[in-house]
């Protein structure tokens, strides 16, 4: 090649070499911010529940629960559905508004009465879902006292919501195999499938123990019409001696097609539990512990992260098994504290990196991916401590990192 030749495709070249580099030089990044701090309004006492999702346009919603009372009744308490939407990919936030009602008479779950402090009068809205939808709409599922579910959609990005449409009677079905009384979507965000399919994890009750929630067992509704009509699925794990109490789930789609769940549970191994579906809805496999994932009893957040040459999986739940009051009982509570991010590449069979986020109190989290590849990670934090319990913080923060930042020894 003559001298000037080779000159001028060196110099045509510079620009990519240096894009290139510039990208594999990038820094180490982690900020943190709190979004719901218990004191920045007097109606409530509690935030729980987050959730997160990046939708198909780039913008960022979180959502929590937020709680009228801090002790006694929990999760029975009055309870709204709050969002937050950011369109710089988490940086900055807008004011918080509530997104679910429902219109109409409504009753208090007659289990709900059995137990102390719980007020008639009191209107639970639960375990929100969202889904980010490839077309741009965003799916909603909630709950209304644990024996109700409505669906609503979003056309505009999380700005507004179309009225909330009653969609129980997909839950009826279950009762052929299961008598539940409870019924709860998620919580966290979940997922659509590549052929189109909405996929919720449920979880469904007697309510014969445990705060109305337990026994329970885990399964999956869906929607192969955009959440115009849903169907059940089968119980993907069921309550044994064995596998104690699965409830709150997330979900993934493998590299394969299968969907695999990833179940809280209360069993005595102290370990998340791990079923697959060739379609998401039936024919699980058999319920497994994985050695890698701990159990502390406590809700936990997964995600793809689909960036660059990356195709990977991240998890994030508290890593501890620890109790720092009182004796560490099989199959009961440990502390939720050490929230930390673990990293698969192999699809969910191994969890060679393990980051901690949060070494102090750590609750309920949720993970996102934004369009320029950073990672957000929504959870429960002890804050100021006010509004500090043994299971919820008394502040939702999120957590703004990079790939870099994660893989950092």
């Amino acid at each position: 090649m003559p001298r000037s030749s080779l000159l001028s495709l060196l110099i045509l070249l510079a620009p990519l070499w240096t894009a290139s580099q510039a990208i594999h030089a990038a820094q180490p990044l982690l900020e943190k911010q709190a979004l719901f701090t218990v004191g920045d309004n007097p109606a409530y006492s509690i935030y729980h529940i987050p959730g997160i999702l990046v939708t198909a346009k780039g913008s960022v919603l979180a959502w929590c629960e937020a709680r009228k009372r801090q002790a006694g009744v929990s999760d029975w308490d009055d309870i709204r559905i709050l969002l937050r939407r950011s369109t710089d990919e988490g940086k900055t936030w807008s004011t918080p508004q509530s997104i679910a009602n429902v219109q109409g008479p409504k009753r208090k779950n007659p289990l709900a009465l059995h137990m102390k402090n719980v007020d008639p009068a009191d209107v639970t809205y639960n375990n929100p879902v969202l889904i980010a939808d490839r077309d741009g709409s965003i799916h909603m599922l909630f709950c209304l006292e644990y024996e109700r579910c409505f669906y609503q959609r979003s056309n505009d990005d999380g700005l507004s919501w179309s009225p909330p449409v009653e969609i129980t009677t997909t839950f009826h079905s279950f009762r052929k195999t299961y008598p539940w009384k409870v019924l709860a979507t998620g919580p966290n965000h979940s997922i659509q499938l590549r052929n189109g399919r909405l996929l919720v994890p449920i979880w469904l009750s007697t309510g014969e123990g445990g705060n109305a929630h337990r026994p329970s067992v885990t399964a999956t509704i869906y929607s192969d019409d955009q959440g115009q009509t849903w169907k059940a699925g089968d119980i993907a794990v069921p309550c044994t001696d064995e596998w104690i109490n699965p409830n709150e789930t997330v979900a993934i789609e493998l590299n394969d097609g299968r969907v695999m769940l990833n179940v809280r549970n209360e069993s005595k191994t102290h370990r998340r539990l791990i079923t697959t579906s060739p379609d998401g809805a039936t024919h699980w496999s058999t319920p497994s512990f994985h050695p890698s994932l701990l159990e502390p009893i406590c809700m936990a957040g997964i995600v793809r992260y689909k960036h660059g040459t990356e195709n990977l999986i991240l998890f994030s739940n508290p890593h501890n098994l620890d109790k720092a009051k009182g004796k560490t009982i099989p199959g009961q509570n440990r502390d939720r504290k050490n929230l930390s991010i673990k990293i698969s590449r192999d699809e969910g069979n191994t969890w060679p990196i393990n980051k901690l986020l949060e070494d102090g109190p750590s609750t309920y989290s949720d993970l996102a991916v934004t369009k320029s590849g950073n990672i957000l990670c929504f959870y429960g934090s002890a804050g100021n401590n006010q509004g500090m319990t043994a299971y919820s913080g008394g502040r939702l923060t999120l957590a703004r990192f990079n790939l870099e930042w994660l893989q950092q020894p």
